[in-house]
């Protein structure tokens, strides 16, 4: 059955002549901290040894909130929740499952509001004011690696759903998260061990100077071979530092970050492999698949001003360096030396935003906020694809379209540039109404230069970004948001001026924009209908003019026909006691592509492939502040078509991970974590397309999957010092 809300009816009926955007909610949250924004946390303040703190998992925003798809996660939750790797902490965003094809090292796979993100298309990412989405990307567009991250110097997640932040652009449709950093670190040690050999140990602390100003940091050391019968060997070494100066308001901040690592991967494999006894269940057909990828950054901020008016300034510098190995359909292509290729890519990003913001009341009676932003990115990239075997360059490429003989495929020197000028405004007229109007305009350049046939160009798209909302409430702890807004994401720069292309759709049939626009509607709903018990609900559509899709035979992005997104999303947080909370999140989507001639397109069919119409969690986290402590997280994502024709299907996964630890004294603690409780024997993803196992066997169009980690435990320790 078909779901349709009419959201577009009510939302352009309310608020249809308001041509404006809707933009990051500013008011302060907890001290100076101001969700939706790239603002540096206040320094965290130690708890008394005998205070009980409310275990939460999310901040309460009624009467503050621009839509109920809105929200922060709480420090107190990461450090509670089960996560079998550290991408899975996105998790606590309502409605958003974070999986993977591949094993460790290569980027997660993430899924929400009826979007298969792919490795983070469409969910704006952001660490310290870092965007971490990577335009023309080698392996997919709006590829965002985040396992450079050091879980203890994870702060707040601020989180957005739908492209109602006139602070985020592109990657923004679906939603976008903003991780801060923390601004203190107990000195201590770490060290963790697991029933599939993988091993971790960190270490850290803060150094206070007599100026007040703080010097933090943390080194990470991580080896993971997992349950694969060619065991990843993941490696890694992760590095970051801190140096804070005054407060959030007035001073400065600068961070370093290091990571290298690299892994063996065992990707999706078919099913006919399995059944027919090529492989086990956790084998591959080609063990030779892997990666390796290196990162360095440096971002700060300088903040100054007062209660009336705010700047900051902040910018970020960061070089990359990526390859990978991957073999998706074997044999289809080169059924002699197989379809293994490799991908490589070396970027330098550097960027940054200025912000004002003010606070004013109109005619004595009406407090208004406005805030005007200015942001920038320049990407630098040098990127390639070559045919190998066992790692192995070889001579010919049968899958290019530029003939063999030329080692490299594809290979590429983009320059990639973008500008954008944003306001936004808060104005309460009423005590019980508000509304949240801004633009967005975004000016995006690009060239490239193919080094293998020396074809060249460059283009350049303006898109103008009005969102808005009107906020009725709150009456009796209730508040209703009607929000309409457009965004978009960018396309690989390679399929956009013709220098590449892969050939999923029929030659010509779409043409590819520098930024493809999407237009979404939402009716929200945000209550506190009993004491402690906070509640949100939202029915949302998402109209996006042409879809990307990723090709496995081509290794790159391209563009497909119009969709359709809609659903409903619920969630809920309770805390019965000052030490316990349950949460729960339901969210249910629709998504069929926007055509009545789907052969047009070189596709079956209507369904958008990997779009789960379901996705439900349950947790609980208990910490009373003595010995005890733990969380609990059962995850379910439904089912969804693997082909556009839905002859093809995967009934999803459900996962039951739990963490428990107990405190042997202030500085000693050990926490043991279970995870895949049940022993489940669903698949991670699963995707159809086409593939030949052998040499010699038919080329077949079938599913290929990626197995959930069979049950395992973790066992750490940690010493503050």
């Amino acid at each position: 059955m078909q779901f349709h809300c009419p959201v577009g009816a009510v939302v352009f009926l309310l608020i249809g002549p308001i041509s404006s955007a809707i933009a990051a909610d500013e008011t302060p949250i907890v001290s100076a901290s101001s969700p939706l924004s790239d603002h540096v946390q206040p320094a965290v303040k130690k708890t008394p040894p005998d205070t009980i703190t409310v275990t939460a998992s999310r901040i309460n925003l009624l009467g503050r909130a621009t839509t109920a798809g809105q929200g922060t996660v709480t420090e107190k939750e990461l450090r509670l929740r089960p996560a079998y790797r550290i991408g899975e902490l996105l998790e606590s965003i309502p409605g958003l499952v974070v999986t993977t094809h591949s094993g460790e090292g290569k980027a997660n796979q993430f899924l929400m509001r009826g979007f298969n993100l792919d490795h983070g298309t469409d969910l704006a990412s952001f660490v310290d004011g870092i965007p971490i989405n990577e335009v023309t990307h080698a392996h997919g567009q709006g590829y965002t690696d985040l396992n450079f991250l050091i879980p203890e110097m994870m702060g707040t997640i601020d989180y957005t759903k739908g492209p109602f932040n006139a602070a985020t652009g592109d990657f923004g449709v679906a939603g976008s998260d903003r991780i801060h950093l923390v601004d203190f670190l107990p000195t201590m040690i770490s060290g963790s061990v697991d029933t599939f050999g993988n091993e971790r140990l960190v270490t850290g602390g803060t150094a206070h100077f007599q100026n007040g100003d703080k010097l933090l940091g943390a080194f990470e050391t991580d080896h993971a071979d997992g349950p694969w019968k060619y065991p990843d060997n993941f490696r890694a070494i992760k590095s970051m530092a801190r140096y804070l100066h005054g407060t959030a308001t007035n001073g400065f901040d600068l961070t370093g970050m290091y990571y290298r690592g690299q892994w063996r991967a065992t990707n999706d494999q078919p099913l006919e492999a399995v059944q027919e006894n090529l492989i086990g269940r956790y084998g591959s057909l080609d063990p030779t698949d892997g990666g390796f990828t290196e990162r360095y950054s440096l971002s700060g901020h300088y903040r100054f001003g007062n209660d009336r008016q705010k700047w900051e300034a902040r910018f970020y510098a960061d070089h990359s360096r990526l390859s990978l190995w991957n073999n998706f359909t074997h044999y289809l292509e080169d059924p002699v030396d197989g379809d293994q290729f490799q991908q490589d890519e070396t970027r330098t990003k550097v960027g940054g935003a200025l912000t004002y913001t003010r606070s004013d009341t109109l005619f004595g009676t009406m407090p208004t906020e406005t805030v005007f932003g200015i942001d920038g990115r320049y990407d630098t990239i040098y990127i390639d694809r070559r045919h190998t075997s066992q790692r192995v360059v070889l001579a010919n490429c049968p899958d290019s379209p530029y003939g063999g003989g030329l080692y490299v495929c594809n290979a590429d020197a983009v320059q990639e540039g973008r500008v954008a000028g944003y306001v936004q405004n808060t104005l309460h007229w009423l005590p019980w109404l508000r509304t949240v109007t801004g633009l967005r305009e975004e000016y995006y350049h690009g060239a490239d230069h193919s080094l293998v046939t020396n074809f060249s160009g460059n283009v350049g798209q303006v898109l103008f970004q009005p969102k808005g909302s009107l906020i009725f409430g709150p009456w009796k702890k209730t508040e209703l948001y009607l929000s309409a807004g457009r965004g978009f994401h960018s396309n690989d720069l390679r399929g956009v001026v013709g220098t590449f292309s892969g050939d999923r759709f029929t030659a010509g049939s779409v043409q590819t924009p520098l930024m493809t626009k999407a237009f979404s509607e939402e009716i929200g709903l945000r209550s506190t209908p009993l004491r402690h018990l906070n509640t949100q609900l939202s029915f949302w559509r998402i109209d996006f003019d042409s879809e990307l899709i990723y090709d496995p035979d081509e290794g790159v992005n391209e563009s497909g026909p119009p969709s359709r997104r809609e659903g409903i999303e619920f969630s809920a947080q309770y805390n019965p006691l000052p030490w316990l909370e349950l949460n729960t999140d339901v969210a249910y989507s629709h998504a069929r592509y926007r055509t009545h001639d789907p052969e047009h397109y070189g596709i079956s069919g209507t369904y958008v492939a990997n779009a789960p119409n379901m996705i439900w969690s349950f947790g609980a986290l208990i910490d009373n502040g003595g010995p005890w402590f733990g969380g609990l997280q059962v995850r379910w994502l439904g089912g969804y078509p693997l082909l556009e024709d839905n002859s093809l299907r995967s009934k999803g996964y459900r996962e039951v991970n739990l963490d428990f630890g107990y405190r042997f004294s202030k500085k000693l603690k050990l926490t043991v974590s279970l995870f895949n409780l049940t022993n489940s024997h669903d698949n991670a993803i699963a995707y159809g397309y086409e593939y030949r196992t052998t040499p010699t066997s038919k080329a077949v169009t079938g599913t290929t999957f990626h197995p959930l980690e069979p049950i395992s435990a973790r066992f750490a320790l940690t010493l503050n010092l």
